[in-house]
């Protein structure tokens, strides 16, 4: 459960927009280039995020691994102030101190310096270090004491997988693929971690983990490249620092082998030493696999695919090249394989006779010649050798397709036909669940062509009768309506040119009335910006089902909120919108007053206009006044329908006097014909009680007519002066004669 905030609830809020802002920038500070429209944007919001918080003097921010800090006092842990805490803390930062007006530059800078390697950034003394020559005099950094935490207290023994900063440094620094020359602290570390064949396999399986194409599906020959690096790493420092452990941490390293994705494990095996290695690691694990190692490796692998491959037999013939072995490991294989339901199966015995047959006896010999197999070892050189001389002029459009626009792109398509052939449920769920979580991706990254594009295909889908996956396309827009991509989006509504607010729009249009929750960013403004303009235009077009998700913005503390609510509702015009108004038009604030009223004037149903009467009857003074100059403010001729139902269903001779009085009134100032038969029946009016309350009535509905001042009104006195009784003759004649 997220603990609640104790401080102010406009900090609380300014700070998670900021926490938000950083997230975004340093994103795109890493997708795109510094110029990049998409950074420029994202900078600009997070300065504005900062001046908001800091309102223009010096603003300090604690950073804890769960959270933010103002003054010793903790935001609340929603999602992105606890992702901005961890990304804060992972590069080693403590505090961070805003002095007056934050600029562009000062930002920028930050953003450089977060972007930096871990490794590289404590080469160079910390982030301090580096600040205090490539910083901003607007930024105050603070760093983690690097000597308490690279220094183990005495009888202290790290943990080898222990997950601390140093344990993350080491697994990003290898899955990054960088040469890295680890420190001493580092190398320490990977020597203990060589030790356990279960700290080898968490760190194998820490550095394969981002080797994911964009659906989620593991890239295995990027994993076992990985996985072969990291065991490298291992070997090396072992070989330096304690020689005399090599064949154990051979070993541990067969152990934690045998225990990932086999298809990672063949691959690794498929991979030729290279010849300048001071330890051969692929020779190295095949010998170091005993025969339960290879038999469980060749089991899961048996079971995972359902027979026995060529590439299979290729790699276990590596690891057994002895026909004695071989045949010892497929027994124990068989014996594994018979507890499992593969091994159960029916037809288990002929898939094990053609997978023995195919295992003992493979020569691939008689599918590749020396001739091939001499082609397929000179690919290496042939290519150093384009490299330098033989350069084809297609390069530059190649590496152009390399770029983030066009793999981007690709991700787009790919995903989009994944989606268009599957036809299995489950399967088409996830995929649109990933669609939708590309789709937020390039909402955030500021691609909102490519965005539009995903969303089109979630719609299609959606809305295609029986079609697969289709609830799930669904539930992929709702859920995108409802993310911080959408509400990052929303807060940047006004600074879109056409193009991309076109986009935009076209997105939340897609997404529905869901994206209401999303676009509630952009009605946080005190003006009337064009983000207002643009996100109150595509809500108002939802119509009816928009009203029930604005209710929680009527909670908000601050008046232009529930302003900027009260004239939605009041757009959109729907019933539903009047228990939401009602509130507000006993606000102390007149501008918020005013606006529920005018909302509840535009509402043309009988229950707004109830609303409105029950505030009349209780109101006096002020507030009634306040109510009835709301209604006319605008002259609007759509009031006086509304105006006339309260005298209808008033007691003008009762309770009701009062209010009455202030409707004629009203109606005289709207002007409009439309109001002549309300006021006629009113002057008409005939009763032996309440003399005094008739004429107040008869002499208001007479002015009411002289104001409206139209050739019908003017024959509607002329009538009364006529054919009226006494009293109201003698009202007109004497209007007339003033």
């Amino acid at each position: 459960m997220s603990q609640v905030s104790q401080l102010p609830p406009q900090l609380a809020r300014d700070l998670l927009q900021m926490a938000r802002s950083l997230l975004v920038a340093a994103r795109n500070w890493t997708l795109y280039p510094p110029e990049h429209p998409a950074v420029a944007t994202t900078v600009e919001r997070l300065c504005d995020a900062v001046r908001r918080s800091s309102l223009g003097s010096a603003f300090s921010i604690g950073i804890t691994p769960e959270t933010l800090l103002v003054d010793g006092t903790p935001a609340s842990t929603s999602d992105s102030i606890a992702e901005a805490a961890a990304f804060l803390h992972d590069h080693d930062l403590l505090n961070i101190t805003f002095l007056g007006d934050v600029s562009y530059d000062g930002i920028t800078r930050l953003l450089r310096l977060l972007a930096l390697d871990a490794d590289e950034r404590r080469r160079a003394g910390g982030p301090v270090k580096i600040w205090a020559t490539e910083g901003h005099p607007s930024l105050i950094l603070e760093q983690v004491d690097y000597e308490k935490l690279f220094a183990s207290q005495e009888g202290d023994i790290v943990e080898p997988a222990k997950r601390d900063n140093l344990w993350r440094s080491i697994v990003m620094s290898i899955a990054g693929g960088q040469r890295t020359i680890f420190d001493e602290r580092s190398q320490q570390r990977l020597l203990d971690i060589a030790g356990s064949p279960n700290d080898v396999q968490d760190l194998a399986t820490a550095v394969m983990a981002p080797k994911c194409a964009v659906d989620g599906s593991p890239m295995i020959t990027s994993q076992a490249a990985t996985v072969l690096a990291a065991f490298r790493h291992l070997t090396s420092i072992v070989s330096v620092m304690s020689p005399a452990q090599l064949p154990a941490v051979m070993g541990n390293l067969a152990t934690a082998a045998a225990q990932l994705d086999p298809h990672v494990v063949m691959q690794m095996m498929q991979t030729e030493d290279d010849p300048a290695e001071r330890v051969p690691i692929v020779k190295g694990l095949a010998a170091a696999f005993d025969d339960g190692k290879v038999a469980q490796l060749l089991a899961t692998a048996l079971a995972l695919e359902g027979r026995a491959s060529d590439r299979l037999a290729t790699i276990f013939n590596t690891i057994a090249p002895d026909e004695q072995r071989k045949r010892r490991v497929l027994a124990l294989t068989r014996h594994l394989l018979s507890e499992t339901d593969f091994g159960k199966s029916g037809q288990f015995q002929i898939l094990w006779s053609s997978a023995e047959e195919l295992l003992i006896s493979y020569n691939d010999a008689p599918f590749v010649s020396e001739a091939y197999r001499a082609a397929l070892d000179g690919v290496g050189a042939r290519a150093e050798r384009m490299a330098v001389v033989d350069l084809p002029p297609e390069l530059p459009e190649w590496m152009d397709s390399l770029g983030q626009e066009s793999v981007r792109t690709l991700s787009v398509t790919l995903l989009i036909d994944l989606l268009t052939v599957e036809r299995d449920p489950a399967r088409a769920a996830d995929i649109a669940q990933d669609m939708g979580a590309l789709a937020e991706d390039l909402l955030l990254s500021g691609a909102y062509d490519d965005a539009r594009t995903v969303t089109q295909a979630l719609e299609q889908r959606a809305a295609a009768a029986g079609a697969t996956g289709r609830d799930a396309c669904r539930g992929a827009l709702d859920r995108l309506g409802e993310s911080i991509a959408l509400q990052e989006t929303a807060a940047l509504l006004g600074d879109l040119d056409e193009d991309g607010w076109q986009d935009v729009r076209s997105v939340v249009t897609i997404i529905g009335a869901a994206s209401v929750d999303g676009l509630k960013a952009a009605l946080v403004s005190e003006e009337e910006t064009l983000g207002l303009q643009r996100a109150a235009d595509v809500i108002v077009s939802f119509g009816r089902p928009a009203v029930s998700r604005l209710a929680s913005l009527l909670t908000d503390e601050r008046w232009f909120v529930q302003r900027n609510v009260a004239r939605l509702l009041g757009r959109i015009a729907a019933p539903e919108g009047v228990p939401l108004l009602q509130p507000l038009i006993r606000k102390s604030d007149p501008r918020v007053a005013r606006a529920a009223v005018s909302a509840l004037a535009s509402i043309p149903d009988a229950s707004a206009a109830r609303a409105i009467h029950t505030v009349l009857r209780a109101a006096t003074g002020e507030l009634r006044q306040a109510v009835i100059g709301a209604l006319v403010a605008d002259r609007d001729p759509r009031v006086v329908p509304m105006l006339v139902r309260i005298i209808e269903e008033s007691q003008p001779l009762g309770k009701d006097h009062d209010v009455v009085l202030e409707a004629l009134t009203a109606l005289g100032v709207v002007g409009s014909n439309e109001a002549i038969p309300a006021l006629v029946a009113i002057i008409k009016r005939r009763g032996f009680f309440g003399r005094k309350k008739l004429r107040a009535l008869k002499e208001r509905g007479v002015a009411a007519l002289a104001r409206i001042g139209t050739a019908q009104a003017s024959a509607a006195l002329n009538e009364a002066a006529t054919s009226g009784d006494g009293l109201l003759k003698k009202i007109v004649l004497s209007r007339g004669k003033g």
